[in-house]
This record gives C-alpha cells, sequence and structure tokens, in this order.
C-alpha cells in the first residue's frame, strides 16, 4: 500500500532508515470494534494546528504530558487512537469543549523519546469518526464515537468533478516549490474521490477551520466540490505570486545584465584609451564648475558632490538627487551682475513718461541713483514698501523702475502663499526637493542685482507648516540678506545687491517685526483730474493700440470719459477705467471688422449704447439743511468715501438703539458722542429730561456694508445735537474726527482719502482735527483750493461750524 508524506517539519534522521518498517508497522494495527450500539471507544490525542485525514501518514511531536501517557498505552496495547483538533491551538489543558465534535481514527507507529522529553511517533488516518460523549477526562481524554461510513459512487459526474481537480492540483503542484512532484502523479494513481479530496486537502495552505470544514464533509462528492473551490483560490494566489516573482527576477536580470554589459564597455574603453559615456559627463561637468567663477565654499561643494556622483552606479536612484543639485549650484547667480543705468534725467524721463504722478515714489529712486553715483560701494539697496488700493500702479511702477535702471524685473505674488518652504524650500532629505522661491526666481533673473517685486505681502498665511512671513525677516533685512540660507542649497546665498520691492494694499496684516524693515511709500488715490489725465496719456492709446484700432481714428471726449469715471466706475485706482475703455474700444472694433460705420469720437450720448446703463450712483450731496443727518467722511480699500449719519427721537425710555452694521469701536464712539452731548445740554439749550422719556436711534445707511472706527464719532455727536436741538446741519459740510468724553477731537487717518471724497461730492467745507494739519501736504492743489478745510481741536467748535446759526439782526 502506498503512503503520501505531508509537509512536516523536518524528519529525525533514525526515521529517514527506518521510515519503511515503521509504515508497515502501522498497518498491522486494527480499527477499534464497534459494540453493540456501533460506537468505538478511544483514547482522545488533541491536536494544535492540524487537521489529519484519513489514509494519510503524518508524523507527529508531542510535548503534553497527558497525550504522552495516552500515546504509551495505546502503543503497549496496538490500539487506535482518536485525533481532534483544537478550537484554541493556544489551549495548554484542553476540555471537552475546546474540541472540534468530529475527528479521525489513528494508528500509531512506534514511539522514539527525543531529549527534549516530547515524542516522535509516526501515525495513519483511517477512518472520520463523530463523538457521541466523554467517558474519561483524567489522566486523559477518552470518548466513545461514531464511525462514518463514506460510500462512493463513480458516476459521470463524479469522474467529471475529479478531473477538474486534479488539472487545478496539477498547475497547483507546478506553481508551488513546497510540493514535490510525486504528489500529483500519487493524486492521479487515486480512484476513490473521497480519498482525493482528503489528499489534496492535506496538501493545501489552508486555515484549521477550513481543514476542519472538509474533515465534516461527509458526502464525498460534496468534499470534492469543496477542494476544487479552495484549489481555485490557492491557484489565483500562487499565480500572482508568480506574476510577481516574474517581475522581480525580470528587473534583476536585467539590471544584472545592464551592469555587466557597462563592466565589459568600460574595460573595452580602458583598453582602446578612450572613457566612458557616464566618466565623461562627470569630467565635462567638473570642468564647467572650474570655469564659472564660483565662490570658493560653492566650488568645493559642487566639486564634492561630482566626487560622490563619480563613485555611483549611474542606475543608481540618488544620482539624479546629486545632479539636480549641482545643476541649481551651477544655474544660480552667483556673481554676475547688470550696470546700472546712472543718468538721473534720463531715470526721471523713464518714470514720467511711463506714469503720472506718484511723485513720492519716483523721488525714492532718484534719491537711490543719486547717492548710488556719488558712493557707489557704500549705499544698501533700499526695501520699499508701496501701499495703496488696487489700479493705483503700484506693480507697474516697479517694472518701470527696472527698465529705467537697466536691471532685470521679476516678480512673485505672495498671495495665499501658507507654507515656509514656499519661501526657504526644502530639505534634500524629501523626495522632489527643490529651492524655495526666491532662489528659483533668482536663478531666472540670471544675476544677482535684479529688481525683484513681492507682490501681495498683505495676503500672506500662515498654518501648521509654518509662517512664510517670519521667512522673509531674513530676505528683507539688509542686515542678514547678504548670507541667506535655503534649506536645499545649504550655502549662504547673497541677496545684498537685490532692489526689493514689496506691494501691499493695508498695513494692517503685515506682522510688525516684517513691517519695521520696509520703507513704506504710500500711493494715495487719484482724484477726478488725476484721472483724467491718466486715461488721455496713458489708457486710451493702450487700449486703442491693443484692441486693433488705428492711432487717430478714435478718441474720447472729456465729458465722456468723466461720465465713464463718475457713472461706470467707483474705485481709487484707474483698473476699471481702463476696462470699460477697453470695452469700448472692442465694441469699436467690432463694427469695424462686420463693415458698419464707427464713430470718430466718443460723446456721453454713445456710452448707455456702449457700456448699457450706468453701474453707479453716486452719493450726492443733501439738497437742504437736515435734522439730524450730517455728513461723515470714510475710508475705504477703493479710496475715501462719505457717509450719511442720521439721529432720530422716539417716545421712550431713554435707549439709545445703532443700526446699520455697525462695529464695537464705532458703537463706542456713538456712546461717548452722546455722554458729551449730555454734558453740554444746558449750553445746548436741551431740556435734560428728555434723555429720560425719549428713545435715540442712530442709524447708517447702508446697512449691508460693514463700518467701523472712531473716526465718526464727531459726526455722530454732531447729528445727535442737531436733534435734540432742532436745528439743522449744513448740508455742505463734511468731516471725521474721533471724539472723547471731554469734547476734544483726536487725530485719525485716512486724511486725503477723505477729503478726496469731499471734493469729488463738491462739499464746500471740510472738519477735520487740529493734529491732522500735517496730512494737508498730500493733498492735490485742485482740492486744497476748492475746499475751505476747518481744524478744530474741541467738539464745541464743530457745532459751531457744522449747525445753521441762527442769522442776528
Amino acid at each position: 500500500m502506498t503512503s503520501y508524506w505531508s509537509s512536516w517539519p523536518q524528519i529525525p534522521t533514525e526515521w529517514t532508515r527506518s521510515v519503511g518498517r515503521r509504515v508497515d508497522e502501522l498497518y498491522e494495527i486494527k480499527n477499534a470494534l464497534l459494540d453493540d450500539e456501533g460506537l468505538i471507544e478511544g483514547a482522545v490525542l488533541p491536536l494544535r494546528d492540524v487537521v489529519l485525514y484519513p489514509n494519510m501518514v503524518t508524523p507527529l511531536f508531542v510535548s503534553h504530558d497527558p497525550s504522552l501517557i495516552a500515546i504509551e498505552e495505546v502503543a503497549l496495547n496496538n490500539e487506535t487512537m482518536i485525533a481532534i483538533a483544537q478550537h484554541d491551538p493556544a489551549t495548554e489543558d484542553p476540555t471537552p469543549d475546546d474540541l472540534y465534535p468530529v475527528g479521525t481514527e489513528i494508528a500509531v507507529g512506534r514511539l522514539m523519546h527525543l531529549p527534549d522529553g516530547s515524542i516522535s511517533v509516526l501515525t495513519q488516518g483511517r477512518r472520520r469518526v463523530e463523538v457521541v460523549e466523554f467517558v474519561q477526562t483524567k489522566p486523559y481524554l477518552r470518548v466513545r464515537a461514531r464511525p462514518i461510513e463514506e460510500i462512493s459512487e463513480r458516476t459521470k459526474e463524479t469522474l467529471a468533478l475529479m478531473r477538474v481537480v486534479l488539472t487545478l492540483f496539477e498547475k497547483c503542484v507546478q506553481l508551488n516549490r513546497s510540493l514535490p512532484e510525486e504528489a500529483y502523479v500519487y493524486a492521479v494513481n487515486i480512484e476513490d474521490p473521497a480519498w482525493l479530496a482528503d489528499l489534496i486537502a492535506s496538501a493545501l495552505t489552508l486555515s484549521i477551520v477550513e481543514r476542519q470544514t472538509i474533515l465534516e464533509t461527509f458526502d464525498p462528492l460534496e468534499r470534492l466540490q469543496q477542494t476544487s473551490v479552495l484549489l481555485g483560490r490557492e491557484l489565483d494566489v500562487l499565480e500572482l505570486e508568480d506574476h510577481i516573482h516574474s517581475q522581480v527576477q525580470s528587473e534583476v536580470d536585467r539590471a544584472q545584465r545592464e551592469l555587466y554589459l557597462r563592466e565589459q564597455m568600460k574595460a573595452i574603453q580602458i583598453e582602446l584609451g578612450e572613457t566612458d559615456l557616464w566618466t565623461q559627463e562627470i569630467a565635462e561637468l567638473r570642468q564647467r564648475v572650474q570655469h564659472l567663477n564660483l565662490p570658493e565654499e560653492v566650488e568645493v561643494r559642487a566639486l564634492k558632490e561630482l566626487q560622490r556622483l563619480s563613485q555611483m552606479p549611474p542606475i543608481s536612484p540618488e544620482v539624479s538627487i546629486i545632479r539636480t543639485y549641482v545643476d541649481w549650484l551651477m544655474g544660480l547667480p552667483w556673481s554676475e551682475a547688470t550696470q546700472d543705468s546712472l543718468d538721473i534725467k534720463h531715470v526721471a524721463k523713464v518714470l514720467n513718461e511711463d506714469h503720472y504722478g506718484l511723485e513720492e515714489a519716483k523721488e525714492r529712486i532718484l534719491e537711490f541713483i543719486a547717492v548710488k553715483s556719488l558712493a557707489p560701494t557704500k549705499q544698501r539697496q533700499p526695501i520699499l514698501c508701496f501701499v495703496g488700493p488696487p489700479g493705483t500702479g503700484k506693480t507697474s511702477l516697479g517694472r518701470s523702475i527696472a527698465d529705467s535702471l537697466g536691471r532685470k524685473f521679476i516678480r512673485i505674488s505672495l498671495g495665499g502663499i501658507r507654507d515656509e518652504a514656499e519661501i526657504r524650500g526644502h530639505r534634500r532629505t524629501y523626495i522632489g526637493a527643490l529651492p524655495g522661491r526666491i532662489l528659483q526666481t533668482m536663478r531666472r533673473a540670471e544675476t544677482v542685482n535684479p529688481l525683484f517685486m513681492l507682490d501681495e505681502i498683505d495676503k500672506l498665511g500662515r498654518d501648521f507648516r509654518g509662517d512664510p512671513a517670519s521667512s522673509l525677516l531674513e530676505v528683507l533685512d539688509p542686515e542678514q540678506n547678504h548670507a541667506f540660507s535655503d534649506h536645499y542649497i545649504e550655502l549662504a546665498y547673497d541677496l545684498s545687491q537685490v532692489f526689493f520691492i514689496t506691494t501691499a494694499n493695508t498695513l494692517d496684516p503685515i506682522p510688525p517685526a516684517l513691517l519695521d524693515r520696509l520703507e513704506v511709500i504710500q500711493f494715495p488715490g487719484y482724484i477726478e483730474e488725476e484721472k483724467l489725465i491718466i486715461a488721455r496719456r496713458f489708457l486710451v492709446p493702450r487700449q486703442v493700440e491693443q484692441n486693433g484700432l488705428i492711432k487717430g481714428d478714435l478718441s474720447f471726449s472729456e465729458d465722456a470719459l468723466k461720465t465713464v469715471i463718475r457713472e461706470y466706475t467707483w474705485e481709487a485706482g484707474v483698473r476699471n477705467l481702463e476696462r470699460e475703455i477697453g470695452k469700448i474700444c472692442r465694441k469699436i472694433a467690432r463694427r469695424r471688422a462686420e463693415g458698419k460705420k464707427v464713430p470718430k469720437r466718443i460723446t456721453p450720448n454713445m456710452l448707455h449704447k456702449l457700456l448699457g446703463p450706468p453701474q453707479i450712483t453716486p452719493h450726492e450731496a443733501e439738497t437742504e439743511d437736515q435734522i439730524g443727518t450730517a455728513t461723515g467722511l470714510a475710508w475705504t480699500e477703493s479710496g475715501g468715501d462719505t457717509l450719511a449719519i442720521e439721529a432720530l427721537l422716539i417716545e421712550g425710555k431713554g435707549n439709545l438703539q445703532i443700526t446699520g452694521q455697525i462695529g464695537d469701536v464705532m458703537q463706542e464712539s456713538a456712546q461717548a458722542a452722546l455722554s458729551y452731548v449730555k454734558s453740554r445740554s444746558k449750553d445746548l439749550n436741551i431740556d435734560p429730561e428728555i434723555f429720560e422719556k425719549t428713545d435715540i436711534h442712530i442709524h447708517v445707511p447702508e446697512g449691508s456694508i460693514p463700518k467701523d472706527g472712531p473716526s465718526a464719532g464727531i459726526t455722530i455727536a454732531t447729528a445727535l445735537a442737531s436733534v435734540l436741538t432742532g436745528i439743522p446741519v449744513r448740508r455742505d459740510v463734511g468731516m471725521s474726527g474721533e471724539i472723547t468724553l471731554r469734547g476734544k477731537v483726536l487725530p485719525i487717518g485716512g486724511i486725503r482719502e477723505k477729503v478726496l471724497a469731499a471734493y469729488r461730492l463738491k462739499l464746500n467745507t471740510v472738519i477735520i482735527p487740529e493734529k491732522n494739519n500735517k496730512d494737508l501736504v498730500k493733498l492735490p492743489r485742485q482740492a486744497r483750493t476748492a475746499l475751505n478745510i476747518q481744524l478744530v481741536e474741541h467738539m464745541d467748535e464743530v457745532l459751531m461750524m457744522a449747525l445753521v446759526q441762527e442769522s442776528t439782526d
């Protein structure tokens, strides 16, 4: 009778010499006899991590004391045992509840005692048994069990299923290196489907639960079907393993072949006195480094990296990292510089040709050129910050400055940057690391002294990845930027010759430490007269040319431009004004392309057809003096604006209500204004009892727009004094200033924008704090001439000017 050896721990040497004799001894042991109830009784051998099947010969190693006693008694009496698998292999002393209900009757051969106290034994499965009851638990388990009679019918369906299972098993044997080819040969010679299913199940890598399921399936045909499913799954896994192994082997073979061929090529080139391409490329890189006139520290680092590169095989993954680093070292400008144009008249001419106004910025550039012409080596590069509303020419002026100086112009936008690595770069330990945007832009500039514009510096963000604004402290500090440290380059880079210009709309978001390093130049909004000049001199000619029209074929009347400025744009700059002019030019260009008649001159009457209805409803001054309504002046990001503040008395209990989406600071200003008016009630002839019997409602129109700040204090106080005294407020007076409880008027910001708003509204008188007198020098001459600007120190002066005074005969 033939036996099949399953894969199991290494068999002792003595077994290999006597295995044939020991198997024969197994066959001499007879099965247990049935009692009157058709049951057998036998000792139990608990199994861990293994299930024994009928007809299978399997070596076991036993170390559990009760099992040792049971095996020795069974071997002495020449009896069979019942092997049952445990639910949990970790259980040391299994009880009846720890064992499965179905096991296998086995014959036990001669025992062999091992040095560690365990026993090696060869077992043979005889038949399936189902446990009926446990009759003994000490010193070892004994059970009564019912043998399972298996009847195998060789039908066509059975034969077909056996062929399918054998086909699958053959493929598994071919792919699984742990299964010997004899296993398939033995399986082919088995004619019993039940035995075939048990054999294949014992050979597959299955879990204990799956093996036990096969054991507990008594129908041979059903068992064979389950085995076919397990074979299919195992075959899928083996095919995937084979595919992965083939891929890995192919890559290894290719790499070894390439390495071998390269070594052969190198040996041949050495014999011919030539060098290989890799060595030649490194030699060329080394020559470039030596001829680039790099700083000594940079050259030493580059040559060191090239030395590392030469010792690596070309296929090493680190080659590309080192090569990229060396390319960056060679690509950065270390000493190349452009020559500055020191002709002050030429620079002034270029700046005036490109931009109108902006005298403060132009003066600063001319001062820089003058000092540099007198002391070329002593002056530091300026670090300017252009601050102003959108569309006032900050970025375009930076480009004009670069052109006038003869420097290269480079620009990066800082808006939305939240990662510190965007400024300082990533360390080379990271895959895909690169220098920060500062050095990336310097590489594009190809000089060490470009004009570098950092746009939207007030839009920087910060999060868990760091604070980019803090990284800019080193970049924009003349004491530090001569040795700027980038995480990727890891060498000091000199930024001291760079002319840095930053731009911002407001200064509030800029951290104080960064703002302290910047020389702030304000870009105020333009008045209507300035916008007219800019439109005629710059915007109209540019849009005519960009839209394919011929110079001189289209012009704008002054009234048409004024109408566009007043009714189609509302801004401190000229960006939207240029957009509207461009829209008109595009419509004229389309008519010309269609062969239609086009006008030579744009007049106000044509704007409704070309641009549609007016988009802006400008604020208008009150047509008559009003009680409880005062005109305030406000600052906005688009320039200045006027603000009507209304006060109303309602019968009540002396409460104060403020509406119009007012901020906390403005509400406090209203409280202070009311307290001041109460304190002056006697001088203003106000009945004190009115404050106890009347509610006061203060409202600021345009409630969808948030409003805040202390500068509306004197305006609120004026409206309150007017409504409580019944004296109207002059309709042609605008005002702005902070008020204290004692009535003092404190200085405020945004004077230029606020006064220009009053000028646009055509007010006659503007009231501002005395301490803002210094800000009047920045006002356009037209505004100073047209307005009666009154400087005040106390609220009493405001009321004298703002309230309508009764005429005395």
